[in-house]
């Protein structure tokens, strides 16, 4: 994903460029040297000189073949005066051996360990030299790995265009065991890991290049939490601890195969069902009982209540902070749809803005919720992207001009409260991903009125727009489903619009079964 004006690499060099790659340790030992692994945009690199640490600078160094042949940068290497000059794209390096200070075009720089030459072998500081040449350096400390995402011209991760190309990802979904992990793996750790990675494999096979894993989909989470229980669809009970991280192990198995890992996150529903009946007991639903709204057949968290946004968006900075995901996906669950939702009492408690109706009061309690959560995700991490999947009509024509020519019975603002509008324009979204799930001949939200509307609404901001594709419809009765050739003429259609810079397909096994060929279109389409 190309990153927002938000992405700060070299602004600020002093901060960024010295700073270390191991947390800082006072009385930490340097890691084994044959521990540190390096990853270049989800590839292993190779070096013919192991990687080790400064304890003491809790600095990394690498031999300058990383950087010339790994990061394509020109390396020039004077033995008679030690000097390292490094010239990629402009930017032009120059350290010498021993010296603790550099020089970037022409601009002294203060470094916390010089260069130095072991064994042979040119050592340089590799978060120094990498964010320099506009590259994203993260370090992992339980597996001791380093991961190097590069930079587009223009400023963007090229990791979100993967590779340079478009978001080409699948929703995987964890509620009800339906895509990951299966029913028949509870508690089976070798099984889940092996469904999961061949479900990489398959996904890859197809032209994928991104995966959007539901890790919390109902008030819990795939990943070990201090305010949230564990989801039963691991091992059959909610709140029992299955043996392993899941989540880490999803995220080194993405990276390994050079594809993104997006975390996805269910924000307000609480349960599937309206009783406490098989809740861990720090179920957020029986910690705060006072949040909880029965609606439907489902429970939801209140939006209406700060405290309760707050509980949510710390729950999901707990994976920003403690896991090295590519972004942040929320899907549509803001308020329900089609079902009464009594928030009377968080109204009058809850209303400091004195919103004159019920409807501008829950858009508004929505739009600090997103607010809160971009600002609280970039501050923490830059790079990380924010995105959100609302449904995909935001308002019929008939009822504001400025909607489109749909007739849509359901709509993101006026029945679930989603002013994605406002996301847009105030630029507290890096992408959105709407849920165009309607072919090219459905009178009343035709594909390519709805995607028209779309792209009209991001341009000339710096949001992207990643369309969503409805592949679990393919071979259905509903019109225009006959054939899965309707997606393809999607992708053809999507062609109009630079804006367009993803394709998301709803969902990972649905795309898998291939129906009516689905599968194998996509990977001629990708492959060509």
């Amino acid at each position: 994903m190309k990153l927002s004006k938000r992405m700060i690499r070299t602004s600020l060099p002093l901060m960024l460029l010295a700073s270390a790659i191991v947390p800082l340790e006072r009385n930490a030992e340097a890691a084994s040297p044959a521990n540190i692994k390096i990853m270049l945009d989800g590839a292993p690199v190779v070096t013919d000189t192991d990687p080790y640490v400064i304890p003491k600078a809790n600095l990394t160094m690498v031999p300058i073949r990383v950087v010339s042949e790994s990061l394509q940068a020109v390396v020039d290497w004077k033995q008679n005066t030690k000097t390292v000059t490094i010239s990629q794209s402009g930017k032009a390096i120059t350290m010498v051996s021993g010296q603790k200070s550099a020089v970037v075009n022409g601009t002294k720089v203060t470094l916390d360990a010089p260069t130095e030459v072991k064994n042979g072998r040119v050592m340089v500081p590799l978060r120094f030299v990498s964010e320099n040449l506009g590259v994203q350096v993260d370090w992992n400390s339980k597996t001791k790995v380093i991961t190097l995402t590069t930079f587009t011209a223009g400023g963007g991760q090229s990791g979100g265009e993967v590779g340079g190309t478009d978001i080409r990802g699948a929703w995987i979904s964890t509620l009800y065991n339906l895509d990951w992990p299966s029913a028949a793996s509870y508690s089976d750790i070798a099984k889940q890991q092996e469904e999961f990675t061949k479900l990489l494999d398959d996904l890859q096979a197809i032209g994928m290049n991104s995966v959007f894993v539901q890790v919390r989909s109902a008030g819990d989470a795939i990943y070990p939490s201090e305010l949230v229980p564990w989801s039963k669809v691991l091992t059959g009970i909610q709140g029992q601890d299955p043996g392993y991280d899941p989540l880490d192990f999803m995220i080194e198995e993405t990276h390994n195969r050079g594809m993104e890992f997006h975390a996805w996150f269910n924000p307000f529903r609480a349960n599937t069902a309206t009783t406490t009946t098989g809740l861990a007991s720090n179920h957020v639903a029986l910690q705060h009982p006072d949040w909880i709204v029965k609606a439907g057949t489902a429970s939801y968290i209140d939006p209406g209540i700060p405290d309760a946004r707050q509980h949510i968006v710390d729950a999901i900075m707990e994976v920003v902070n403690d896991y090295e995901i590519d972004g942040v996906h929320l899907d549509d669950y803001f308020y329900p749809s089609g079902t009464d939702f009594n928030d009377a009492v968080s109204y009058l408690l809850y209303n400091p803005n004195k919103l004159l109706t019920k409807a501008e009061w829950r858009r508004d309690n929505i739009n600090q919720f997103v607010k809160l959560l971009d600002e609280s995700i970039h501050q923490a991490k830059p790079r990380v992207s924010f995105g959100i999947s609302p449904f995909g009509v935001w308002r019929n024509a008939s009822v504001d001009p400025t909607g489109s020519d749909t007739k849509a019975g359901i709509t993101a603002y006026d029945s679930m409260s989603a002013d994605v509008r406002t996301w847009i324009r105030q630029g507290w979204l890096d992408y959105v991903a709407p849920q165009v799930y309607w072919s090219m001949t459905l009178s009343a939200a035709r594909y390519d009125k709805v995607t028209d509307w779309w792209a009209n609404e991001v341009a000339g901001t710096n949001v992207k727009l990643y369309i969503g594709h409805a592949a679990y419809k393919v071979g259905t009765a509903e019109t225009g489903w006959q054939s899965a050739q309707e997606i393809i003429d999607q992708l053809q259609y999507n062609k109009k619009y630079s804006a367009i810079e993803g394709d998301l397909y709803f969902r990972a096994n649905e795309l898998l079964k291939n129906p009516l060929g689905l599968a194998d279109l996509l990977r001629d389409y990708y492959g060509n």
